[in-house]
Formats: C-alpha cells, structure tokens, sequence
C-alpha cells in the first residue's frame, strides 16, 4: 500500500478561506437564533396572560380546526357559539356542549381554540354575574324576554331609508309573541345574528 507523505498533502487556497467563512456564518447564525430566541420568550412572557376558565362558562370557539362545514371558507365566521363548557380537562383543555350543526365534532378542544364571550366591554363572564347592571339591559317595549332565534329577515323603508327587520322568537312565549325587531333592539343581537346569517349560508 502506497502512503502520501503529509508534506506533500497540501489545502487549496480557496477551499480553505470557504472553510473559515462558513464557520464563521455558522457561529454569526447560532448567535441571531438565540438572541431571537430569547426575544421572542420576552414577549411572550410579558404579553400572555393565562386563559383561567370554569365549568358553565359560555364561550365561543375558533372554527379553524372544523373541517367539512357548510357554505364557502371565505363566508364562515373565525369563532362560532355560544357553547357552554361542562367540564375542565386540566388547565389546558375544556369540554364543551356543542349544538347544531357542530353537535358530531369532538368536544374536548384546547384552551387555545376557545375563547370567552364578552357581553360587554367590562365582563369577561357574562354567566357569572348574578345582578345585571342597568346597561346590560335592553330595554324595549316590544321585546318580551331572552331571545330563543332569528327566523326570518326583510327590508322596509321607513321615513324613505331603508331598514332590516328581523322576525324573532323568545323563550318560553308563544308563537304571537314573536315580532319583527330591528338589529339594535335585540338582546344579544350580534351572537344570534351570527347564527342567523350562518344558517342562511349553510341552506
């Protein structure tokens, strides 16, 4: 067997300048990597806040994850509900009472993909409060109770504008009871709105 003599072994100029920049960049990139690193984790602990949820919380959930849902990707709302949660999985998980046309999807979902209903700008748990304060309220003479859906929807023109009237019925009250509401003066109007609309793009 033939042996090269190490002094007759020698590196091309360039190869061994290429060697040198790309330890180099190696060492300038693993110093940006943990720099970002350690930003990132700075602003993630100073701007997250822990979800804390219980148990007949009303929230709403992120339909990302919902596949084969009715009517166009782009038409569909980022958080649907409202849902009640029935039972905590830990600090990271609640089970949730799905209804409707979510009813077959797995109810235990992260805390990552659901969050609190807020009524008003001051409550995060609407459920918790035992006494409502008079803002909560919507007081209208021809609204009987707590809205149960939203049936139908026409256009009118009053004083020569244009309005949208909505045919709502309450809970616990009587087919005469329902009546056509403008969108201000239903209780809760956006979430039954949202299921509305929702259900008219499903059909």
């Amino acid at each position: 067997m033939d042996y090269l003599k190490k002094d007759l072994l020698t590196i091309h100029p360039t190869a061994k300048d290429y060697h040198h920049m790309w330890k180099r960049e190696c060492e300038t990139a693993s110093i940006l990597i943990a720099e970002e690193k350690e930003y990132n984790k700075q602003r993630y602990d100073k701007t997250h806040k822990e979800k804390y949820f219980r148990e007949w919380d009303q929230v709403l959930v992120f339909t990302l994850n919902f596949n084969k849902l009715k009517g166009p990707n782009k038409m569909r709302d980022s958080f649907v509900g409202l849902f009640t949660i029935i039972r905590l999985m830990g600090k990271n998980a609640v089970e949730v009472r799905l209804t409707e046309e979510f009813s077959r999807k797995h109810p235990v979902l992260p805390v990552s993909l659901v969050k609190p209903y807020h009524q008003t700008g001051e409550d995060e748990f609407h459920s918790r409060n035992i006494r409502k304060t008079p803002e909560n309220i919507v007081e209208v003479e021809d609204c009987p109770g707590i809205v149960k859906n939203i049936m139908n929807a026409r256009k009118i023109r009053l004083n020569g504008k244009g309005h949208i009237q909505y045919f709502v019925r309450f809970n616990n009250q009587a087919a005469d009871k329902d009546t056509w509401l403008e969108e201000d003066a239903i209780p809760d109007g956006d979430i039954h709105l949202r299921i509305f609309r929702a259900s008219r793009r499903a059909d």
